[in-house]
């Protein structure tokens, strides 16, 4: 069987290599050429999956992407050719709460915030969305929620329309999917008119998609000597981010808010299982069995821990001051020779919250809420 992966799927081959032959490829210039004889092909969101893709891949049997959006994915077409197809909701959810809540911590720190007295809106409350508000709230954050979809399908979903949060919040965050078209749609949700809805020093935080928050507005904006707290992850025109937008932001990454080693690698476990499924079999691998040690595994703490001792801990697992450096290096150098997709493939390893342990006669409840791994002595 042959198995075409993204090259930058991790522990593609621990979990695929007992079922056939992985060859790794450059998801961002992948050519239908290239994946002729392919059976299954493991994408990430670079990799637009069409007929175009595929016209030429006659024995393919399987198209799984491990990430949690599926606009790079034609459905329809793989319904009609009989191509099993399966992504990985969820599997880097809290990766991306932990990437926001460091942004958060960061910008508390550089403006002198008092978290407990400011208003976080979450836009879009899926995967995502609901793990940052149990975590705000956790924190005893105020938290506002908007999210469309849930509302209509949940009478008592607490749902704000976005308008009505915008003037309301302090920090606004999205985790909304990209919708291109009708009533729901989400590119250029934060545009020129909305938002002059913000207050003037209201933060925005986009980790989910370029194209939901106009870059060319937030740019007007920014070049008008409005000072807005920014953190950007996410770009349009991805690999290509416009770098005129770079010097207003207080974070700016590559896209990697998802790139735990956890979450990237929960991604690829949930394929492998999903074609095991297809196949017919047990799953013989676990993502425990190929995860590596963490360098800092158990901490022992006391009651007395508080909302100063999460953010140092947070920045003991994870500071993404770290990946705006990063950024800003490899960016906006005259000569770039790595850019964005080599700062995705090589991005430094990132543990999540749960691969700590913290241990005492008395745990506080809510960092089990945040995910951490915890144990009463």
């Amino acid at each position: 069987m042959k198995i075409y992966a993204d090259e930058n799927m991790p522990y593609v081959k621990d979990f695929f290599a007992e079922l056939g032959e992985v060859t790794l490829v450059n998801g961002r210039t992948l050519t239908a050429e290239q994946i002729v004889d392919a059976d299954v092909l493991l994408v990430r969101s670079v990799t637009k999956v069409n007929q175009q893709l595929l016209s030429k891949s006659p024995q393919l049997k399987f198209v799984g992407t491990a990430t949690i959006g599926t606009d790079h994915i034609d459905q329809s077409y793989l319904q009609q050719r009989g191509i099993g197809f399966s992504s990985a909701p969820g599997c880097n959810a809290q990766s991306v709460v932990e990437y926001v809540l460091s942004s958060i911590f960061v910008l508390a720190e550089k403006y002198q915030w008092n978290l407990q007295q400011k208003t976080v809106g979450v836009v879009g409350v899926g995967n995502i969305g609901r793990l940052l508000v149990n975590a705000l709230e956790a924190l005893s954050i105020k938290v506002l929620c908007c999210d469309p979809q849930r509302a209509a399908a949940e009478p008592d979903f607490p749902h704000i329309p976005f308008e009505q949060l915008l003037p309301q919040a302090d920090v606004v965050s999205f985790h909304v999917p990209l919708i291109k078209t009708g009533p729901d749609a989400t590119v250029d949700l934060l545009n020129s008119r909305t938002l002059k809805l913000l207050k003037p020093d209201c933060a925005v935080i986009n980790a989910c998609r370029g194209e939901v928050t106009n870059n060319q507005d937030l740019l007007v904006e920014a070049q008008s000597g409005l000072k807005r707290p920014l953190v950007l992850d996410v770009w349009a025109n991805e690999p290509e981010p416009d770098l005129r937008l770079i010097p207003y932001t207080d974070i700016a990454s590559a896209h990697i808010a998802g790139h735990s080693i956890e979450g990237k690698a929960r991604g690829t476990e949930m394929l492998y299982q999903a074609f095991c499924q297809q196949l017919g079999l047990s799953p013989a691998k676990t993502l425990a069995q190929v995860l590596p040690e963490p360098q800092v595994s158990e901490l022992k703490i006391n009651s007395n821990f508080g909302l100063l001792d999460v953010q140092n801990l947070s920045r003991l697992l994870y500071d993404v001051r770290r990946d705006d450096a990063l950024f800003r290096f490899y960016m906006m150098q005259d000569k770039k020779t790595q850019g964005f997709d080599w700062l995705r493939k090589s991005y430094p390893p990132r543990r999540e919250y749960s691969s700590v342990r913290l241990t005492g006669q008395e745990v506080p409840e809510f960092l089990t809420t945040l995910g951490f791994n915890t144990q009463i002595n």
